[in-house]
């Protein structure tokens, strides 16, 4: 580009424009393409090509075939397929099932342990007197035979959320904070304790899954209502000074999580109902019926020998 300079604050005249703005200068002066504005011209000339009544319903047919076609794709694709839904009517039917088999055998263990319990009393009769308490003592401590008395109550509630789609796993009460309130109810001298409902026993585990905390594969949400019977007094002063009063004033104060403790007059605590062996052996010092084998698999004769022992 050439300029001139002239004087007296003169601005410069600007010459002929350079090769490369020929493509700018062109998009200035025609911003159209050719074609566009000739059929611009024809249709204000009116000799442009009319939409016809014929093609304007065919667009329409063509726009409604399209709108069905997208619909029905949409619903078949919502839709499970015949051997998904068939395949869920058959899981459906078998929990059913199942769930019936469970409750019809969990009566029937509850009808064979009354009848146990009878037969022992009809067996023992009043000279048992003293073996009758042992097998109630140790059924109360397998967590076999429902309980009644005073106790504690604790409940655990999670604490609220701001955003209900967006939970924070560390304000709701989880499995390690139930395993820590459980210990420590125990090493306060509870006799007996129960979760929501869920008898503990020296078998029980606490775990999670999920969102829901699993006692003895049972699941369990929120508040979590833990029954303890024994002396209120002593496990609540315990329950303080121990580690586990320290880690529910921390669920408290750090993640707002529900604290509730109260002195019961009467807790209802169920029973098992059932015994699982896993072991037995005989005592050593239990005495051998006559005609019983030794350890050396010889039987004890009954016959009389001679005075020489032959």
């Amino acid at each position: 580009m050439s300029t001139r300079h002239g004087t007296g604050g003169q601005r410069p005249v600007a010459g002929p424009p350079d090769a490369s703005m020929t493509l700018i200068t062109e998009f200035y002066r025609r911003p159209l393409d050719p074609g566009y504005a000739q059929a611009a011209a024809r249709r204000a000339a009116g000799t442009g090509p009319r939409q016809t009544v014929r093609s304007t319903a065919g667009l329409v047919a063509l726009a409604i075939a399209l709108g069905l076609g997208a619909t029905a794709a949409t619903i078949a694709l919502r839709q499970p397929a015949g051997s998904v839904q068939a395949a869920r009517s058959l899981l459906e039917k078998q929990i059913e099932q199942r769930s019936a088999e469970a409750d019809a055998t969990q009566v029937e263990i509850t009808a064979m342990t009354t009848q146990i319990a009878t037969l022992q009393a009809q067996l023992l009769g009043d000279a048992g007197q003293a073996v009758r308490d042992e097998i109630t003592a140790g059924a109360v401590e397998s967590g076999v035979q429902a309980v009644t008395g005073p106790g504690l109550r604790l409940v655990l509630t999670d604490a609220p959320s701001d955003d209900p789609d967006a939970e924070d796993p560390e304000l709701r009460v989880q499995d390690v904070d139930l395993q820590v309130v459980v210990n420590g109810l125990w090493a306060a001298g509870a006799e007996a304790v129960a979760v929501n409902g869920q008898r503990l026993t020296a078998m029980t585990a606490i775990r999670s899954a999920g969102d829901a905390v699993l006692v003895d594969l049972v699941a369990l949400s929120s508040p979590y209502t833990v029954d303890a019977i024994g002396d209120a007094v002593d496990m609540q002063t315990s329950l303080a000074r121990g580690s586990a009063g320290q880690h529910l004033a921390t669920l408290r104060s750090n993640f707002g999580i529900g604290v509730q403790l109260s002195s019961q007059s009467s807790l209802e605590l169920p029973g098992t109902g059932q015994v699982t062996l896993h072991s037995a052996s005989v005592p050593e010092a239990s005495p051998q019926p006559e005609g019983a084998p030794d350890e050396t698999g010889v039987t004890e004769s009954a016959v009389p020998t001679g005075e020489d022992g032959t």
